[in-house]
């Protein structure tokens, strides 16, 4: 139901998805009031079409606040799943057993090893990983093909259940006794004495601070308090196939086995605007690369694909910005509201509660752009 209008909550955030949700109970948790206002389900959603990866391997190669973000974000999460759980009784079904990331190619290669060499030296070397070799590999993941070179791997990577991690979250929000308010299109946004007021159809909504967790169209809401928040949509296609028998011991980039023995492949990227439709020849493309590096998958059924939007800056690196202007008032954008799950709810969260931002997220505002 629409919350009543009112000027007694200390945060409003606009987005309910894995970035505005898991923000929202950081901050709830520490006693803070707190309301979601969230958009409809016809809202491009890239929390329900996601791919579910906690990944850290190759993420900031060439921007190294970010290799050392994600590291982070990566080490809570055994802690952050478990808090979960007891909280809300929902297992989001985290799996961090390790990341692969298959290479057909010695280009491919050449680049995968640059790549995590160099997220290495950014961690100075917290950041573990090996390249295996074909034999190695295949001693690891038997099924493997011999068109396969070798991979990348990473003991920190890991996957979970996105969808089980969107219900836990607006659980514990619910549980929390934050206010959320689906249905709810932001028209305007403006500051009035010492409070926001956010206007939607229904009403007005007002707090002390607001923030800005609305994906793609945070480029559009922001702009009200002169915020410039570039985003833009990349698309990504998705198959789902039968079960089949466990035979993946980890997370893969190309192709994840599900608790319930599910595929999902995915990895493409295509820049389409604002169109989330599937396409049969990327559907085709995805289920032969999957079927190159896995031969026995040529006799499983895919039974459903779909596409989502994923929320791009221009340098794939999040946005963490408060506005100079308009002291409370935060914009978050990223593609990564799963992998970065853990830090939302706890460092950022903490850092919209205080106002001190510390300097593992200094990096991350949209003032990089204007240079």
């Amino acid at each position: 139901m629409p919350l009543q209008s009112r000027q007694n909550y200390d945060t409003l955030i606009v987005g309910g998805g894995l970035v505005g949700a898991a923000v929202a109970c950081g901050i709830a948790a520490t006693g803070a009031g707190v309301a979601v206002l969230d958009g409809g389900d016809r809202d491009f959603r890239a929390s329900r079409g996601n791919f579910g990866l906690v990944w850290v391997q190759g993420k900031g190669a060439d921007f190294p606040a970010y290799a050392r973000l994600s590291g982070v974000a990566a080490r809570q999460w055994a802690d952050f799943s478990a808090e979960l759980e007891d909280a809300t009784g929902i297992d989001v079904g985290l799996q961090q057993t390790g990341g692969y990331d298959f290479c057909l190619t010695g280009d491919e290669w050449q680049q995968r090893e640059w790549e995590m060499r160099q997220v290495a030296l950014h961690t100075g070397g917290e950041f573990e990983y090996q390249m295996l070799d074909a034999a190695e590999l295949r001693q690891r993941i038997p099924e493997v093909s011999g068109e396969v070179l070798g991979a990348s791997y990473s003991a920190a990577d890991g996957h979970v259940n996105p969808l089980y991690l969107l219900r836990a979250l607006h659980q514990r929000m619910h549980d929390l006794g934050v206010n959320y308010a689906p249905g709810q299109v932001v028209q305007a946004s403006r500051r009035h004495n010492d409070e926001y007021v956010v206007s939607t159809l229904q009403q007005d909504y007002r707090a002390a601070k607001l923030v800005f967790c609305a994906g793609l169209s945070n480029q559009r809401l922001c702009r009200d308090l002169d915020m410039h928040i570039p985003v833009q949509p990349l698309r990504g296609q998705l198959l789902i196939t039968d079960r089949v028998p466990v035979f993946l011991p980890a997370a893969t980039l190309q192709v994840r086995q599900t608790r319930e023995g599910t595929l999902q492949i995915g990895d493409s990227h295509e820049d389409v605007g604002l169109d989330e439709s599937t396409t049969l020849d990327v559907i085709t493309r995805l289920a032969q690369r999957a079927v190159r590096i896995f031969p026995h998958l040529a006799a499983v059924r895919v039974n459903r694909a779909w596409g989502a939007l994923r929320v791009m800056t221009p340098d794939g690196v999040p946005i963490y910005h408060q506005s100079a202007e308009h002291p409370g008032a935060y914009a978050i954008s990223c593609h990564s509201g799963v992998t970065l799950a853990a830090l939302h709810a706890r460092e950022i969260a903490n850092w919209i509660c205080s106002g001190a931002q510390d300097s593992l997220i200094a990096p991350f505002s949209a003032e990089r752009f204007n240079v």
